[in-house]
């Protein structure tokens, strides 16, 4: 879904939105202290993440939209840690603590291996 000017700020809006959806479903599960944190980092990587970054292959980012992504994980990352943003705890140490990778990493790493099928189709069909 890019705009006119060919940016994927529509897209990114979009899903940011149904990830927060499909956080909000799974709250009772992500939120729940009688599951380890790691196995919550695990559900939050298959149905929270994967259904935002479906389609990002091909998305234009700029650095707001990075950010915007970022900013929209980080939120949900402390709600299932219960830690505040007074508490000081960096981002980085909450992630491991679930399990996770920045979502900057997760989106670069789709990208390439995108961009690695599209070469081999292009090798494989003469195009």
């Amino acid at each position: 879904m890019l705009s006119v000017d060919g940016d994927a700020d529509a897209a990114v809006e979009a899903r940011i939105r149904i990830r927060w959806n499909k956080f909000r479903q799974l709250v009772p599960l992500l939120t729940n202290r009688d599951i380890s944190l790691i196995r919550r980092g695990r559900l939050y990587n298959s149905c929270v993440r994967s259904s935002m970054l479906h389609g990002s292959e091909t998305w234009p980012l700029r650095k707001e939209n990075e950010v915007a992504l970022q900013q929209a994980e980080m939120r949900m990352v402390r709600w299932m840690c219960d830690v505040k943003v007074k508490d000081r705890v960096r981002s980085k140490e909450l992630r491991e603590r679930l399990g996770i990778d920045d979502v900057i990493l997760i989106l670069q790493q789709n990208r390439l291996r995108w961009y690695g099928h599209v070469l081999r189709k292009e090798d494989m069909y003469g195009i």
